[in-house]
């Protein structure tokens, strides 16, 4: 149809896959943090004007400055990642460039914005008044968030293309690029990856200060540095129970294959139960897992004569892989509902600490929570990623959904396998030296990084 399907090899498009999947699953952590901590780092600041407790204004400083060696490593990787979307996928930017220039021009602005406050909340810290410099970082809080929604709405047209007219040669008669942004699939899909960032940044932050209390370093600091992100992340996790069921509705109604490859659903039928575990040897049946009875017909329904569409309704090379899919949606679910759990029992825990009028995480008892707490940053990674896992094979093998194909918009070009082994050296490097850095940062002195920073030696903390 393009063209590009004359040329490639299939051991260098598995090398294109390769090297996207790898360049996004790095990326994404370091966009999620982009986007949470600095809400978590206003809400210490905030925390810390209010009660004039110094400790609490030199947690926000550092949290500041991981945010601010963290955004630098993340525009390195996003740059990356723009340089292969081109580079890897010329059948995709080059016929449907003017839909995707939209979201990505926005995402710019975005991005922009956000350098520019996090540069002046970092160096503004002692030359403004402390209300006057909280304010200054809300701009950084609204523009990140701002540019993952941008960034999701791209890939939301790719899972559910509209806004674009074809001809019947497949080249593209008319687009609306704003219809084709705000796609049916944006509004699920970007409300569901921003809560995801705010919950990873929540729980990877409370986890190295769940770390930091077992080892005994039980004082205002510490405990704030892992009891407000944990909250937070508590709290965000529930809403995204709800925000995964709004998605789930909607891939019943607007994404039949991939709900049913994600719950392994092989004919359509009625009563369809749902099924916990398991696997598809030869993907044709789903076999080994926990059924309930009528269980997703009722979820996608609330009923259990509610029909679900299966794999059956496409031909079999259009069907995804529906263990790793399956899979992945099991692990995602499963993690959730284990951070959900800890945030009662942090619940519970604070209304115990009120009816002693002990200190709260200074009790005995907390040892085993506090151990959880630590994985569970570790955790909503995991989730993180199973997460667009779905997203992506879900899809496959459409790069943009029922309109071109992987293998038609790679790039026909030989040794793209050479660019994916420079492509993990790079980030291999890139990963070394920021988790030297961030150790650095925690471990040792905090170096001033503006000269007007010379009071962050006052406050000691062991």
């Amino acid at each position: 149809m393009t063209g590009w399907t004359l040329a490639f090899s299939e051991a260098d498009l598995a090398a294109a896959r390769a090297q996207m999947g790898f360049s996004l699953a790095w990326h994404i952590v370091l966009a999620c943090l982009g986007v949470g901590l600095p809400l978590l780092t206003l809400a210490v600041e905030w925390y810390g004007i209010r009660t004039g407790d110094s400790s609490l204004r030199l947690l926000a400083r550092r949290w500041a400055r991981g945010m601010g060696v963290l955004f630098a490593v993340g525009a390195v990787s996003g740059t990356i990642l723009s340089f292969e979307m081109g580079l890897l996928w010329p059948g995709l930017m080059g016929r449907f460039g003017q839909v995707l220039g939209l979201p990505f021009a926005l995402e710019g602005f975005a991005f922009f914005l956000e350098a520019i406050f996090l540069g002046l909340y970092l160096y503004a810290w002692d030359r403004l008044p402390p209300k006057q410099h909280l304010l200054m970082g809300v701009p950084i809080v609204i523009s990140g968030t701002l540019s993952a929604f941008f960034v999701v709405c791209a890939n939301a047209w790719m899972n559910q293309p509209s806004g674009i007219t074809l001809h019947r040669d497949g080249t593209l008669a008319h687009v609306s690029p704003w219809a084709a942004m705000l796609n049916p699939s944006s509004p699920p899909q970007t409300v569901h990856m921003i809560l995801a960032a705010f919950n990873v940044a929540a729980f990877l932050t409370a986890s190295v200060y769940a770390v930091a209390l077992l080892r005994g370093r039980n004082d205002t600091y510490h405990r704030v540095g892992f009891l407000l992100p944990f909250a937070f992340g508590s709290l965000v996790s529930v809403a995204q129970f709800f925000s995964g069921d709004w998605l789930a509705r909607f891939l019943a109604h607007y994404q039949p294959v991939k709900l049913a490859g994600i719950e392994g659903v092989f004919h359509t039928d009625s009563h369809v139960p749902i099924t916990i575990l398991g696997a598809a040897p030869d993907n044709t049946r789903l076999e080994y897992g926990l059924k309930i009875p009528s269980g997703l017909s009722f979820l996608v329904g609330f009923s259990p004569d509610t029909v679900v569409q299966g794999l059956n309704e496409v031909p079999r090379d259009q069907w995804p892989v529906v263990t790793a899919l399956h899979l992945c949606f099991d692990v995602m679910v499963g993690i959730d509902g284990l951070l959900i759990a800890m945030g009662a029992v942090l619940l519970l825990a604070w209304w115990r600490a009120r009816r002693t009028g002990r200190v709260l995480m200074a009790l005995r008892g907390h040892r085993l929570f506090l151990l959880v707490g630590a994985l569970c940053g570790p955790l909503s990674v995991v989730a993180l990623e199973c997460g667009w896992t779905i997203t992506e094979l879900g899809r496959q093998p459409w790069i943009v959904y029922g309109v071109m194909r992987v293998r038609e918009a790679v790039n026909p070009a030989p040794a793209l396998q050479t660019g994916l082994w420079l492509v993990l050296a790079v980030y291999t490097a890139m990963t070394v030296a920021t988790v030297y850095v961030m150790r650095r940062m925690v471990r040792t002195t905090p170096v001033p990084i503006a000269p007007q920073e010379s009071d962050v030696e006052r406050f000691h903390v062991t």
